[in-house]
């Protein structure tokens, strides 16, 4: 259905579709305009009676300019049926005065297409422009040459009604669909968009949450304990300096966290040096024997590997003190062909394999499996009540540039 003034979907395609030739059906207009106009000029006949068809005839050009143009620029249904109506009174007295301005059909026809696009209303518009030609045969001229003017009238009306209008009709209903698409992409890409936004912000959250899990809120738990312990004891001196220690590195973890989100442990050091004073110190604060071992080669990683390494250590470090209760703990990495592999095993307390410490909801083992399998690893936790806990990472090592 069309509405008053606009026809719906056709504002994106029609206009577009003309204006790369539009320059071609300017010209067509004014030669189909200016040949007859000339012959009337040339003939023998009054001066005014040339001088009002001719007069006729070239009035078409500004109509085109000034209303037919702008109907095909802003698709405007209401304007092209005027530009439509302003033709057929232009070129009616034309015609009924001299025959020879049959030949502006030529550039003629085709305003119905361009203006109305297709279907029965530019069909309509095509008979308009053709009845005055019919009106002639019938009411002025019946001669041999009326007739043959109007079987050339008819032939040329068929054509642009059928050929013409035929393939103008699936070349406006390409670009009316070829537009659609590309609204329908937009549309698209731009909800991938604002859903790839979306994820990413939500995966940064959640990345952030596991970093300050890993720093600021193991580092706090750690001082409370030390804390309470010191209160316990009739000498807290190494309690208090323990907690004094964890809050300096924890101040140290939080300003990493903020300028580079790079775990403060390594601060330029390598790996195995992290690890070990990361073992050292929950040797110290748990008081029991704490040892680390390196296996294989040691080498540069990529810094992405070495903070799912180090923040896998500080994890399951933290698991240690806050449940096993044990009498030592060992932790070492494996460097190895095209892996590396972190082990953190203590003889403590355990537990059942369906009952995790801190609940199946968990943040911490869920974090680390999480940190390890975007890096292309795995986290795999072997326990069991009274024979302690092994926490294996393993992840691909590639070589640092």
């Amino acid at each position: 259905m069309i509405v008053p003034d606009e026809r719906p979907g056709a504002g994106a395609a029609g206009p577009h579709a003309w204006e790369n030739s539009r320059r071609g059906w300017d010209g067509l207009l004014v030669v189909s305009v200016l040949v007859p106009a000339a012959f009337v000029l040339t003939e023998d006949a009054p001066a005014p009676h040339r001088l009002l068809v001719a007069g006729l005839l070239l009035a078409i050009i500004p109509a085109w300019a000034w209303v037919g143009r702008p109907a095909v620029a802003r698709d405007a249904y209401r304007w092209g049926i005027a530009y439509i109506a302003l033709l057929v009174a232009l070129f009616t007295p034309a015609v009924l005065l001299d025959p020879a301005c049959t030949f502006a059909l030529f550039g003629l026809c085709p305003q119905a297409f361009i203006t109305l696009h297709r279907g029965n209303q530019a069909i309509g518009g095509v008979l308009a422009l053709a009845l005055p030609c019919a009106l002639r045969f019938a009411f002025v001229d019946r001669s041999v040459g009326g007739a043959f003017n109007l079987v050339t009238i008819a032939t040329t009306t068929v054509f642009f009604c059928v050929v013409f209008g035929g393939w103008l009709d699936r070349i406006t209903t390409q670009s009316r669909e070829r537009a659609e698409l590309i609204t329908e992409l937009e549309a698209s890409r731009a909800e991938v968009a604002r859903l790839s936004a979306e994820r990413g912000a939500l995966a940064e959250r959640e990345r952030l949450a596991g970093e300050i899990h890993d720093t600021l809120a193991q580092g706090f738990t750690s001082i409370i304990m030390l804390i309470q312990a010191a209160e316990a004891r009739p000498d807290p001196a190494r309690h208090l300096e323990l907690a004094a220690r964890t809050a300096r590195e924890n101040l140290a973890e939080a300003r990493a966290l903020i300028e580079a989100l790079r775990p403060a442990p390594l601060d330029g050091s390598p790996l195995d040096e992290a690890l070990r004073r990361i073992t050292g110190r929950i040797g110290d604060e748990l008081g029991v024997p704490a040892t680390f071992t390196v296996t294989g080669a040691a080498r540069p990683l990529r810094p992405r590997t070495e903070v799912v390494v180090v923040r896998s250590a500080q994890e399951a470090l933290a698991n240690v003190r806050k449940h096993a209760t044990p009498a030592s703990v060992a932790v070492g990495i494996d460097y190895g062909d095209g892996e590396v592999t972190l082990h953190v095993r203590d003889d403590g307390t355990g537990f059942p394999a369906d009952r995790p410490p801190g609940g199946a909801g968990g943040y911490g083992l869920t974090a680390m499996r999480q940190r390890a399998a975007q890096a292309g690893g795995e986290v795999t936790v072997d326990s069991a009540p009274g024979r302690g806990t092994l926490v294996t990472v393993r992840l691909p090592a590639e070589e640092t540039a």
